[in-house]
């Protein structure tokens, strides 16, 4: 399992950093591989220039848009489908990095209060 589960005791703290940081390497990989897959579409698509094949997928990974003018039908499918993949990536990246620090807030109020804290009536 990948995270505690709620009878377990919250993580410590260089644990929960851990964890963050393998988030964000699968995070960063997620982008750098999509990213990569712009650039080598614009390019070998469309016939962008390297420059501006990486410019045109950072852009649209980002959330920006485009900045080349497309002439080819290829090349305007591929950025069709691509600007949909760059949506769901960056949706996919978000909950990739949010998940740890939401799970360790919700798991913190099911814990089981101590005894010497507890106000029973």
């Amino acid at each position: 399992m990948i995270y505690e589960r709620r009878g377990e005791p919250l993580l410590s703290r260089a644990k929960f950093l851990a964890r963050m940081v393998r988030h964000g390497i699968l995070a960063g990989a997620i982008v750098a591989g999509s990213l990569l897959l712009g650039v080598f579409g614009y390019h070998l698509i469309e016939g962008l220039s390297w420059i501006d094949s990486l410019l045109n997928s950072a852009m649209l990974l980002g959330g920006m848009g485009p900045t080349s003018e497309l002439h080819s039908t290829a090349g305007k499918l591929f950025a069709s489908f691509y600007a949909l993949y760059a949506g769901l990536i960056f949706l996919t990246v978000a909950g990739l990095l949010f998940a740890p620090v939401f799970h360790r807030i919700i798991h913190r109020f099911h814990l089981q209060p101590d005894s010497k804290n507890s106000t029973k009536p």
